[in-house]
């Protein structure tokens, strides 16, 4: 066996599961342990959110968890959007969206391309291409917020992943 072949391998197991050595129960729970840390990031998300549309920034996190493999988030994120009355039809496409565009608005394809990109930004930056398009059709201030968006879920994505959180265990009902 290779050594790329190896760390691909090693890359995809360790995702988001965690080892039988090290179980879920057994990883630190960020909110009690990291309070000042865990605060600071629903501040910044609650920040990104203003001037926002509650579906447009569903979507983005969707999206940026379909890409980090993230399925605490998903599950949490999917079912906000559904609970706030996105349909089932257009939650099923998110990951297809380019090649189901009619599901979706202009702003946002916009916003959904630059989740791509910025939360893949280590494989091709963000593309001026994406970027002006979505200034022209978001605009500065609500890009810069679906910028904010992403990273925000980004966070929350490695968080929930480093942590060994299981999808369909929302602890904000706690």
């Amino acid at each position: 066996m290779t050594t790329n072949t190896l760390q691909t391998q090693t890359a995809a197991t360790t995702t988001t599961t965690p080892s039988p050595e090290f179980p879920a129960q057994t990883r630190l729970d960020l909110a009690r342990t990291a309070t000042k840390v865990y605060r600071a990031q629903i501040a910044f998300d609650a920040a990104i959110r203003e001037g926002l549309e509650p579906s447009l920034v569903e979507l983005v996190q969707i999206r940026a968890s379909q890409l980090n493999g993230c399925a605490y988030c998903l599950h949490m994120h999917t079912s906000d959007a559904a609970k706030a009355g996105e349909s089932q039809e257009r939650l099923h496409m998110v990951g297809l969206w380019r090649e189901a565009e009619h599901f979706f608005t202009e702003e946002e394809r916009a916003a959904l391309a630059l989740a791509e990109a910025v939360t893949l930004i280590a494989d091709a930056g963000v593309p001026d291409a994406v970027y002006a398009h979505a200034v022209e059709v978001l605009g500065e201030e609500r890009t810069a917020k679906v910028i904010g968006a992403v990273c925000s879920i980004n966070t929350w994505n490695r968080f929930a992943i480093a942590t060994g959180k299981v999808a369909g265990t929302d602890e904000r009902k706690r």
